[in-house]
């Protein structure tokens, strides 16, 4: 408001001041006055201005004497008239020094140094209402023949009557005559307007007028600091919640310049008005403009706008994640050259509202104001929450809602995302931008908008719509309702869309058939086929031609898999890290101690010579085997890679299971068929060993039997029908009706149903020894045990042959002999044989084709016909028909009794009994100890393994 419009009533008419009608400061024209009513009582403008003339006449050249300070003529100079100069000279009459004076002439005024002050446009800037005039001169830049007389020369009356006049225009953000700002203030400098200009009064005045100045002066302070926040706060770095609460504030200053109005015209048109007057009627305004004053610059501390101590400084960039998203969009660290570390905004801004109306509720006229600015500033931030719970989507610009979007995560790296960072880094909570009305509720926003975003990427909301009948602000009655509905509604539309839309039990079950081999006559056949290119190293292993024989039996009539509706979507591959190796370094990572798997490191790291040998470079397709399931969205959310992971472990582990079950399988039918084992040796020494032999193949048999068991039966089964039965709880009509009749009742979410999908596959991975270091290795080295003995059979059965004197040089065994030295020719038993049992890394017992075995033994079958339904297809020799022996002559050796086979091939079996028989001790104890301590499901698997002992045959 600018002066002119301050004094537009304090003009006299000309026929009472003595001022004759050509004088140019008489010539302007009259304003209409309007009638203004303080304090209960309203008068006519035009009768107070007539019975306000004062005694004493007042020349022209007193008048020119007597003009207002700089700043306030600068002010006039830049937007006023002839006319509301001359009213201005009109007001200053009555609050002129006594007569007394002496009037300079018109030859000293024409003398004087000329005083022509300038006003111009500043620079626009991002603050729209900002204001744009340059910064009026200081008061204390005043010509010295400008200054006024001192106040001790005046008398009581006028000193109230002069300070007064200078309290009107302080209180409007101008130095008077009299009052002025104190030497260290500089309105140029943006921090010292931000925090108050200090006004310092003349010497001279009276003592009991300079307190009353003093207490209203504090006002002034307020009003100028709050319009200068205003102006920063409005600037467009610090958002729409800053700038909903400017607004208000400006309602406020707006009341203010009324009552300044009035007071104005209080002393214009009232002779009793004085001092003491207006320190009273100011009283209840400066309790508001106290409050602000303080608001505000709580805020601009937190902004690091004013002076502070500022602890915080040296974590600016600290938190990474953001700093890196701002890069990545091409943005500056902070807007403004400011760092955002110390921005006050969006919800902080809520935040320091809310806990300044909970410390000022006892202040009715505080907790009235404090309630009406967090009103209007919460408006902005309600606009956004609802857009974000009923759309799914976030209208942010200035990043100060509590919900953070990384638009640099995308649902493109679904296929590779291990750490489900879409799910969790897409949308994440921004902890100091969460206003308390929403901190019991954070999560349920979060996960609606969520919800509901995954559901508007598929089509299924409709952004054209507007929200209405929502609550816009915080203190509507329906504010924790309207989340509560948003929440439900989302959830369930989620839940509808993952289970009805995109049959998410029907998808579950089809990777139960895949992963967990269930039913899986289709995997046996796939194995059975892929045979030849599994027996070789993983990374000669011709992934296309097993992708196509899957394709082919997956589609084979009346097997499980040709039913699958989502059989096109598995897909075969090959890891290059073995799986204990990997497992290993997970669980690790998880958080186990070193002291703790290094505890008892001599016994369970213990590895016998044979165990050693295994080639970890030489990894076999069985090994390295695994599927991969393309997962769509929105199902990759609840099926997503971390989850597939888990599938593709537990996989792998029944898998190697399965493998080592057959090679033991294939030892067995070699032991019933080949000349070495069904010729009985006149030798009891050979002949005992041949029992130890298939003792021990007996007893490795019954652990990977029992393991497969309990891991298939006793731990997938019930876990899985425990998971499916709380995924099918989400379907029941009704528990969806109860939801519909309650909406702040949320049954089962989709988060929830995420962590039970982990659950279940962590509480098989757990009970199946996945996630324990020491059971893990231990169980690694009795399987690497068995399949290396596995592999020993068929030289084994040339060193028997060898080591039996009733046997060796037999047309039966030359036979043999000859037919295997063909096909293995690193089988010469020249060879060492502590080498060549392990150089082999063929996955599965050699495959040849051997004679038929004697008649007696020609009609002995396997003693179970699943287990030689599990059998390799290339592993069947013939039965019919004998291959007849090559030409060529065995070498001597071959037809010679060897006395040292047997010492040699004993020690070697020896070996291996001690290995297995040590480390299955070991689990066993260690089972045993877990199964009380941790997992009891780990006892049953105890009782188990214990018919594998040493004892059993």
């Amino acid at each position: 408001m600018p002066p002119s419009n301050r004094t537009a009533g304090s003009q006299v008419p000309s026929s009472s001041s003595g001022i004759s009608p050509g004088d140019s400061s008489s010539n302007a024209p009259d304003q209409p006055i309007a009638s203004q009513k303080i304090n209960g009582s309203s008068r006519n403008t035009t009768e107070r201005r007539t019975e306000s003339v004062r005694s004493q006449v007042t020349t022209r050249e007193r008048l020119h004497m007597r003009q207002g300070s700089p700043v306030k003529i600068t002010a006039l100079d830049g937007h006023g008239s002839d006319g509301q100069h001359s009213r201005l000279l009109d007001h200053r009459r009555r609050s002129s020094p006594s007569s007394a004076s002496a009037a300079p002439s018109r030859k000293e005024k024409i003398a004087r140094p000329p005083w022509e002050p300038q006003a111009s446009l500043t620079p626009q800037t991002s603050a729209p209402l900002a204001s744009r005039i340059s910064v009026p001169p200081l008061a204390s830049l005043l010509p010295q023949p400008l200054e006024p007389p001192p106040l001790s020369q005046l008398s009581p009356q006028a000193q109230e009557a002069a300070i007064l006049d200078d309290l009107l225009y302080t209180l409007m953000g101008f130095e008077g005559q009299y009052i002025r700002y104190v030497d260290s203030y500089n309105p140029s400098v943006e921090k010292d307007r931000l925090a108050g200009p200090n006004f310092r009064i003349l010497p001279g005045l009276d003592p009991s007028l300079r307190d009353l100045t003093t207490s209203v002066l504090k006002m002034a302070t307020y009003h100028s600091a709050i319009e200068a926040f205003v102006e920063v706060q409005s600037r467009a770095e610090f958002g729409s919640i800053n700038h909903a609460l400017c607004a208000s504030i400006r309602k406020l200053l707006k009341d203010y310049l009324i009552l300044v109005t009035q007071l104005e015209n209080r002393l214009i048109t009232s002779e009793t008005f004085s001092l003491h007057v207006l320190h009273l009627h100011t009283l209840p305004t400066n309790q508001m403009m106290f409050q602000v004053y303080n608001l505000a610059q709580e805020i601009l501390k937190k902004n690091a706008l004013v002076d502070d101590d500022l602890d915080d400084t040296i974590d600016d960039f600290d938190d990474v994640d953001n700093i890196l998203e701002q890069l990545r969009e091409g943005g500056e660290l902070a807007p403004g050259g400011m760092s955002k570390a110390n921005r006050c905004t969006g919800g902080s801004v809520l935040r320091l509202l809310t806990e300044r109306l909970s410390r000022m509720s006892g202040d009715p006229a505080a907790r009235a104001l404090l309630q009406t600015l967090l009103r209007d500033a919460s408006r902005p931030y309600m606009t956004m929450l609802n857009e974000w719970v009923h759309r799914g989507g976030i209208k942010d610009p200035h990043n100060e809602f509590l919900i953070k979007e990384q638009k640099s995560i995308g649902r493109e790296n679904l296929d590779i995302d291990y750490t489900d960072e879409y799910w969790e880094k897409r949308y994440t909570i921004r902890e100091p931008e969460v206003p308390p009305q929403l901190g019991a509720v954070k999560q349920k926003v979060l996960l609606a908008g969520k919800y509901l975003n995954v559901v508007r990427e598929c089509g299924g909301v409709d952004i054209s719509t507007e929200v209405h009948d929502v609550p816009k602000s915080f203190d509507d009655p329906r504010f924790l309702d309207n989340i509560n509905a948003a929440y439900a509604h989302a959830n369930s539309s989620l839940l509808d869309l993952l289970l009805t839309t995109h049959a998410l039990s029907a998808r579950l079950i089809s990777m139960k058939h895949y992963f967990f081999l269930d039913q899986s006559d289709f995997f046996t056949y796939f194995l059975d086929l892929s045979a030849s290119e599994l027996k070789k190293k993983s990374k000669d292993v011709n992934v296309g031609k097993l992708q196509s024989l899957l394709d082919l039996v997956v589609r084979q009539p009346g097997s499980i898999a040709a039913q699958d509706p989502f059989k096109e979507e598995v897909k075969v591959q090959m890891n290059p890290t073995r799986l204990a190796k990997f497992l290993v370094t997970v669980v690790s990572v998880r958080g186990f101690e070193e002291d703790e798997l290094n505890d008892n490191a001599s016994s369970i790291n213990y590895t016998p010579s044979v165990a050693e040998e295994i080639n970890n470079n030489a990894m076999t397709g069985y090994e390295s085997l695994e599927f991969k399931f393309s997962i769509p969205f929105p199902l990759s959310l609840v099926i997503s890679s971390k989850t597939v992971l888990r599938y593709q472990i537990l996989f792998r582990y029944l898998l190697s299971m399965r493998y080592t079950e057959t090679v033991l399988v294939n030892a067995w039918e070699d032991q019933n068929k080949l000349i070495g084992w069904t010729h009985r040796s006149k030798d009891r020494n050979v002949e005992m060993f041949k029992r130890r032999v298939w003792t021990l193949r007996s007893r490795m048999l019954v652990f990977c039997k029992h393991f497969s068991y309990y891991c298939t039966a006793e731990v997938m089964e019930p876990n899985w029908r425990r998971f499916m039965a709380r995924v099918d709880s989400l379907n029941n009509p009704e528990a969806g009706a109860a939801q519909e009749a309650g909406p702040k009742k949320v049954g089962r979410t989709v988060d929830e149903l995420m962590d039970d999908h982990v659950d279940f596959l962590d509480t098989c991975m757990k009970e199946c020894m996945l996630l324990n270091v020491r059971l893990l290795r231990v169980y690694t080295k009795i399987l690497s045990t068995c399949t290396l003995f596995a592999k020993w059979m068929p030289r084994l059965n040339q060193d028997l042959i060898l080591a039996d004197l009733s046997l060796v040089n037999t047309p039966a065994a030359n036979r043999y002999l000859a037919l295997h030295l063909a096909h293995y020719p690193h089988h010469h038993p020249s060879a060492n044989p502590a080498t060549t049992s392990s150089s082999s890394t063929a996955p599965m017992a050699p495959q040849l084709s051997k004679p038929a075995p004697p008649p007696s033994q020609k009609n002995k079958q396997p003693p179970s016909s699943t287990t030689n339904k599990h059998a390799h297809p290339q592993s069947h020799r013939p039965t019919q028909t004998p291959t007849p022996a090559p030409t060529s002559p065995l070498p001597p050796e071959l037809t010679t009794h060897d006395p040292t086979k047997y010492p040699s091939i004993d020690d070697m079996l020896t070996r291996y009994e001690n290995n297995f028989n040590h480390h299955l001790k070991i689990i066993c104890d260690a089972l045993d100890y877990y199964a009380a301590t941790e997992t009891v499901a780990l006892g049953r698997l105890c009782a188990l393994l214990s018919f594998a002992g040493e004892k059993a045959g």
